[in-house]
């Protein structure tokens, strides 16, 4: 399978917006098409986030990554969250997932972005086999707390 990975703009929604819903359904959220597309149409609008796209062959989706822009006030730089990633199951196994991340490591490198963080479940060992062959390392020294509202 021949991919092709770009920086997506609001002009992809239409190709961004069903991964997004696949990839929301994955993690348990009912399927919402008019939800996935709102919401990236804010992010895109309000340039909040930044999201490579991956298309197979035939220009159609096979997955995409979505990154959010943080800052570390310790070293006083832009870090980014790579927050979802999301391949369509007909491109699974093909290495869609590896050349969305590589996509994403060299865009934050090229604007100056001191690194990537991220953070998976305990039990998805795929996708931590995944990010470990990329060279990224599980954070050892610090804990990660979460206040839901």
């Amino acid at each position: 399978m021949s991919i092709t990975v770009r920086q997506a703009s609001i002009h992809d929604l239409d190709i961004v917006a069903p991964l997004f819903d696949g990839y929301r359904s994955f993690y348990g959220e009912a399927p919402d098409l008019a939800l996935a597309t709102r919401f990236l149409r804010e992010r895109f609008q309000h340039h909040e986030s930044v999201v490579f796209l991956a298309l197979d062959g035939e220009g159609e989706g096979a997955g995409f990554v979505q990154l959010y822009p943080l800052f570390s006030s310790v070293s006083a730089k832009r870090i980014y969250l790579l927050n979802d990633l999301f391949v369509a199951p007909h491109a699974r196994r093909r290495g869609v997932a590896a050349a969305l991340m590589n996509e994403a490591a060299a865009y934050a490198k090229a604007v100056g972005a001191r690194g990537m963080t991220l953070a998976t479940a305990h039990t998805n060992v795929t996708a931590q086999r995944l990010y470990e062959s990329l060279g990224w390392t599980r954070d050892e020294v610090f804990r990660e707390y979460f206040l839901r509202f």
